[in-house]
C-alpha cells in the first residue's frame, strides 16, 4: 500500500429494508416508547415532518441502493412518533414519491406502522391505492392496552384503536391490514390479551419484549428469572391447541425448522435495515435508543451519503456478522441459532457495550425449551382422555401426528438432557447448567438495579467485567447470591420505593477486586455488625451503628475504614489477621474450589437451621472429612465426580438433628451449595455429597425445561415415603436414588471387607429407582422432554444391572 493512502472501506452489505421517520411526534404518551421515554432523547432536535426534499433525496440513494445490488424487492416501512400526523395530502405525496422513484427499478413493500387513533376512510382509501399494509399497536384487552397507550391526559386509547382495526377489516380495506403488534407486559393476562388480539382478526402478530439493556433491566416480579418465557409461553400453548390460527412471528420464528423472523429480535440473519430520521440522517435500528444518548447515530445523511457508506457504519457491520459477531457466551450456547443472543439492543451494558448476551437470555432459553416440548402440530398440553400406559412401561417421546419420524427436541437439547439423564452428566452439560444458572444470577442482579439505590459498587461491577471477567464470573457464581437477590427482589415494599436490604453489589464487587488484586476503593454495608464478602470472608466490626466502611484494595488483601479505624487484612499473611476477620474456609480438593460456607447470611435457606460460624477444631475436622469424602466418590462413581467438580461450589453445615438423624438439603435457587449435618464418616457422606448434588444438578435442568407438565395435579406412591408425592418431587428422588445405587453397586462390586452391606443398600436403592420410574412413566405428568428424561433414567437404571 502506498504511503498516505487510507485502505479502501470494506463492502457492505446490501440492505433491503428501510425505516422512514416520517413525522417525529406522537399523539399518545405511551410510557413504554423507546423513541421518547428512553435515555435517547435527539429527537428533540428534529423536524416534526420529513420536508420533501429530504423524502426525495432517501428515495433516491434507496432506488439507487436497489439498482446497484439488483436486489429483487424492497421493503420501506413508515414511521415515527405517528406517521398519521401528515395528514392525508401529505401522506399521499409521500406515497407518491416513493412508488414513483422505487418502483421502477424494484418492487416496492410499503408498509405504515401506526397507533391507529387517527386511522380514517379517507387514510384506508389512500393505503389501498398505494398497496400499502397497515400495522397497529395494540397490547390486548381494555385493561392491558392503556397500561401504557394512553393520551397525554390519561384518557384511554382502546376504543379509536378497535375503531381503526374494525375499518381495516372491512372487505373493501382488509388487504391492507398487516397484524398486530403488541408490547408484552408480564403484569397483563396473557390469556386476556391473546384472545383480545384474536378477536381483531389480524392476519399477523408481533409480541415484542419491552425495550431494555443490563443497565435498566426489565421488571422481574417476585424475582423469578424467567417471567417473560413464562407469560408468552402461556400464550404460546394455547396457540398450538387452537391450531394457530393466526401467524405470530416470534413463535413462527423460535420454532424448529421455523420462517425466518425478518426482524433482528431473533435468529443469526444479517442486520438488513436502516432508519432515515425526518432531517435525513442515517441511523441504525431504532430501538437502540434505548442504550444510550445518539447510540443509533451513524454520523451520515442521505444528501451526503450513499446507503453503501451508511451500512460500513461499524455498528451495522457488526450485525452482519452473525455467530462471529456475538459474545462468546451466546456462541457456546446450544440455542444460538435460534435466538441469535437476542434483539441487538438488549444487550447493551455500560462498560461492555453489546458484548452480552440479551438481558432476556433466561427468558429466550426457557421460552425455546417450551416450544420444543410442544411442537406445532403436537397433541394438545393436556389429553386427559388418552388411554393410560401399561404400569411400568416407560413412554417413548411424544411426536407429532403428522411428523411421525420428528423428534420433539432439537439435536442439542436432546443431547444435553440425554446425557443428563444418564444420571452423571459429562463436563459440557454441567458447564451448559453453571452458564445458564449464571445469566440468571446476572438478570437478577440487573433487576436489582431497580430495587436498590445503585452505588459507586456498580461501576466498579462493571469495569470489573472488562477487566477482570473471570474472577468476576467466580464471585458471581457464589451459590448464595441468587437467594439473596431473590429476596432482595420479592421482599415487602410499597410500589415505587426501595428495598430495605443493604444493595450486595458493593460487596461483590470488592470481592472480586480483592481476588483479582486490582486497584480500587468502594463503600461496601455492614449488616448485622459485619461485612460479608462473598468467597472471601466476613468482618466482625468491633464498633457499633455503622452502615458502611471504606474498603481500599491493597497488595495481597484489603483495608477496610471504618470511621477513622483502619483494619488491614492480608489474605496470605494469618498470623497478622486483625481479631474480628472471619476468612472463608476451603477444602483441601487440589485445582478445585469447594468452600465451607458458614458466614453467609444467605445461606439460610434450606428449611433447616443451619450452624453459625464453626469452631476452628471442627472446622478444620470437616474440611478433613470432605476432602476424604470427595476422594471416596472419585473412587466409587467418577463420573459424577467429575460433574461435581465442574459444578459443585460450597457445602453448608446444618446444625444436629434433634433425633441425632443424619441431615443434608438443597436449595433449588443455591446452585452448586449443598447442606449436610454432622457426620464424622467419609464414606456416608460421600454418598451424602453424591445425592444432593443430584437434587442440585436436578434443580438446574428444571430452571430451563418443564419437565413435568405444569399445574399437573398427579400425586404419586414412592417407596420411600409414605405419603403420595407430587411428581417432580418423584422425579427428583429418582434421580438422587440412581446416582446412590450407583456408589452402593461400586461398593459392592469392589467387595471391599468395610462395604459387606452394599449389596443390600445397592439392591434397595435400586428398586426404588425403578418403582418411581414405572410411575412416573404410567402417570402421564410429564411432557415430551419429562417423556425422555425419564427414559433415560431407565436406560442408566438397566446399564447398572448390567455392569
Amino acid at each position: 500500500m502506498m504511503a498516505g493512502r487510507s485502505a479502501p472501506a470494506p463492502p457492505s452489505a446490501a440492505i433491503s429494508q428501510y425505516v422512514l421517520k416520517v413525522h417525529s411526534r406522537c399523539d399518545l404518551s405511551c410510557d413504554h416508547c423507546y423513541v421518547y421515554e428512553h435515555v435517547d432523547q435527539t429527537w428533540r432536535g428534529r423536524p416534526r415532518e420529513m420536508a420533501a426534499a429530504t423524502l426525495d433525496a432517501a428515495a433516491a440513494r434507496i432506488a439507487e441502493h436497489a439498482t446497484a445490488r439488483d436486489l429483487p424487492v424492497v421493503h420501506v416501512v413508515l414511521h415515527g412518533g405517528e406517521p398519521l400526523l401528515l395528514g392525508p395530502a401529505r401522506m399521499r405525496q409521500i406515497l407518491n414519491g416513493l412508488r414513483t422513484v422505487i418502483d421502477p427499478v424494484a418492487p416496492l413493500d410499503l408498509r405504515l406502522q401506526t397507533n391507529g387513533v387517527r386511522l380514517d376512510p379517507a387514510f384506508c382509501d389512500l393505503f389501498v391505492e398505494y398497496d400499502v399494509k397497515v400495522g397497529v399497536s395494540l397490547d390486548g384487552d381494555r385493561v392491558a392496552n392503556d397500561r401504557h397507550r394512553r393520551f397525554a391526559n390519561g384518557a384511554s386509547s382502546h376504543d379509536p384503536v378497535r375503531q381503526a382495526l374494525a375499518l381495516l377489516r372491512r372487505p373493501e380495506y382488509r388487504a391492507s391490514y398487516a397484524g398486530i403488534l403488541c408490547t408484552v407486559d408480564v403484569a397483563n393476562d396473557p390469556e386476556a390479551v391473546y384472545a383480545a388480539l384474536l378477536a381483531e382478526e389480524p392476519p399477523r402478530i408481533d409480541l415484542l419484549l419491552p425495550h431494555h439493556t443490563w443497565d435498566h433491566p426489565p421488571v422481574r416480579p417476585g424475582g423469578s428469572p424467567t417471567p417473560y418465557a413464562d407469560w408468552l409461553g402461556r400464550i404460546y400453548r394455547r396457540w398450538v391447541n387452537d391450531g394457530r390460527p393466526v401467524s405470530i412471528r416470534l413463535f413462527d420464528a423460535l420454532c424448529p425448522g421455523g420462517t425466518p423472523a425478518g426482524t433482528e429480535a431473533v435468529g443469526l440473519g444479517p442486520a438488513d435495515l436502516l432508519v432515515v430520521e425526518t432531517d435525513g440522517t442515517w441511523e441504525q435500528t431504532d430501538s437502540l435508543k434505548v442504550a444510550y444518548d445518539g447510540a443509533a447515530g451513524t454520523g451520515r445523511t442521505v444528501f451526503d451519503h450513499t446507503v453503501d457508506e451508511a451500512a460500513r457504519h461499524p455498528g451495522v457491520a457488526t450485525r452482519q456478522t452473525g455467530l462471529a459477531g456475538l459474545s462468546s457466551i451466546c456462541q457456546s450456547c446450544p440455542v444460538v441459532a435460534r435466538c441469535g443472543g437476542g434483539l441487538y439492543a438488549h444487550r447493551y451494558r455500560s462498560g461492555a457495550g453489546f458484548d452480552n448476551p440479551s438481558v432476556y437470555c433466561a427468558d429466550l432459553r426457557k421460552l425455546i425449551s417450551i416450544i420444543d416440548r410442544h411442537p406445532p402440530g403436537s397433541a394438545p398440553t393436556v389429553d386427559r382422555a388418552a388411554a393410560p400406559r401399561p404400569p411400568g412401561e416407560i413412554p417413548p417421546p411424544r411426536r407429532s401426528p403428522d411428523r411421525p419420524d420428528a423428534e420433539p427436541v432439537p439435536l442439542d437439547v436432546e443431547r444435553i438432557l440425554d446425557d443428563l439423564a444418564g444420571g452423571g452428566g459429562g463436563p459440557e452439560s454441567i458447564a451448559f447448567l453453571v452458564d445458564a444458572e449464571l445469566a440468571i444470577v446476572r438478570a437478577l442482579l440487573a433487576a436489582s438495579r431497580d430495587a436498590t439505590a445503585p452505588g459507586p459498587g456498580w461501576d466498579l461491577l462493571v469495569d470489573l467485567d472488562t477487566t477482570a471477567p473471570a474472577t468476576l464470573r467466580t464471585v458471581l457464581r457464589h451459590p448464595f447470591l441468587r437467594p439473596r437477590l431473590t429476596s432482595l427482589l420479592s421482599g415487602p415494599r410499597q410500589p415505587g420505593s426501595r428495598s430495605p436490604e443493604p444493595d450486595p453489589v458493593a460487596a461483590l464487587a470488592a470481592a472480586a477486586a480483592v481476588r483479582a488484586g486490582i486497584s480500587a476503593e468502594v463503600q461496601v454495608p455492614v449488616a448485622g455488625g459485619e461485612v460479608f464478602l462473598p468467597t472471601l470472608g466476613a468482618f466482625w466490626m468491633p464498633s457499633t451503628g455503622i452502615d458502611t466502611v471504606v474498603l481500599t484494595v491493597r497488595p495481597g488483601g484489603f483495608r477496610l475504614l471504618a470511621g477513622s479505624e483502619p483494619y488491614d487484612v492480608r489474605l496470605d499473611e494469618p498470623a497478622g489477621w486483625p481479631s474480628g476477620w472471619r476468612p472463608t474456609r476451603r477444602s483441601g480438593l487440589p485445582g478445585h474450589e469447594v468452600i465451607i460456607e458458614d458466614l453467609d447470611p444467605a445461606r439460610d435457606c434450606y428449611g433447616q437451621s443451619v450452624r453459625e460460624r464453626l469452631a476452628e477444631r471442627p472446622a478444620a475436622d470437616l474440611v478433613e472429612t470432605v476432602t476424604e469424602a470427595w476422594r471416596l466418590a472419585e473412587r466409587d462413581v467418577p463420573r459424577h465426580a467429575t460433574a461435581m467438580r465442574v459444578g459443585m461450589r460450597a457445602v453448608v453445615p446444618l446444625d444436629t438433628s434433634p433425633t441425632g438423624a443424619l441431615r443434608s438439603a438443597t436449595a433449588r435457587a443455591a446452585f452448586g451449595a449443598v447442606a449436610v449435618g454432622p457426620v464424622a464418616d467419609p464414606e456416608t457422606l460421600a454418598v451424602l455429597l453424591v445425592h444432593e448434588w443430584q437434587h442440585s444438578k436436578l434443580g438446574a435442568v428444571l430452571d430451563l425445561y418443564d419437565l413435568v407438565e405444569p399445574g399437573s395435579p398427579v400425586r404419586l406412591s414412592v417407596p420411600w415415603r409414605p405419603d403420595p408425592r407430587p411428581a417432580e418431587g418423584v422425579l427428583q428422588g429418582a434421580y438422587a436414588h440412581l446416582a446412590i445405587a450407583e456408589v452402593w453397586h461400586a461398593r459392592a462390586v469392589a467387595d471391599r471387607p468395610a462395604d459387606r452391606t452394599a449389596a443390600t443398600h445397592a439392591d434397595r436403592f435400586h428398586r426404588w429407582t425403578g418403582e418411581a420410574l414405572d410411575e412416573l412413566a404410567a402417570s402421564r405428568s410429564l411432557t415430551a422432554a419429562g417423556d425422555r428424561f425419564v427414559a433415560g433414567l431407565g436406560r442408566a437404571l438397566a446399564g447398572l444391572v448390567r455392569g
